[in-house]
């Protein structure tokens, strides 16, 4: 064997152990980076969905006729089903959430005349109300 065969032979060992090297290091970096991403998350997210279930699963879209008395933003809604309630016990309110709206139903009723005798009653309180039958 020539020397220069030997010399090309040992560089080209080098080469391959330089490389392998370099790749067991940098995957080693890679590994310990991914052990690193984990996400931090507010508590106060995971309590909005919650609440935006809750909310959902409450929601019975079904054939009864609904009023709605207001759509907007949250802290109103809450504020106007509380006094809703206060005045009208004798009614379900719930507050469904459809982007980007806050909206208060109130009421459950099977007939359309029964709803609109309801609606009277309501519209001396409020101003902007709907007759709303969810599924249609």
């Amino acid at each position: 064997m020539h020397k220069n065969q030997h010399v090309m032979r040992n560089l080209t060992f080098k080469k391959i152990c330089f490389c392998l090297l370099t790749i067991c290091i940098y995957s080693n970096n890679l590994r310990a980076q991914d052990k690193n991403n984990g996400i931090n998350q507010d508590e106060k997210f995971g309590q909005l969905l919650n609440e935006k279930q809750k909310i959902n699963a409450s929601l019975s879209i079904n054939d009864r006729y609904k009023i709605q008395i207001y759509s907007g933003i949250s802290d109103v809604a809450k504020k106007t089903m509380s006094e809703f309630k206060q005045e009208f016990s004798d009614l379900d309110a719930t507050i469904i959430f459809n982007t980007p709206n806050y909206k208060v139903w109130v009421g459950n009723f099977r007939t359309r005349i029964e709803a609109e005798r309801n609606l009277t009653e309501i519209k001396r309180k409020y101003k902007n109300v709907l007759l709303i039958k969810p599924n249609k």
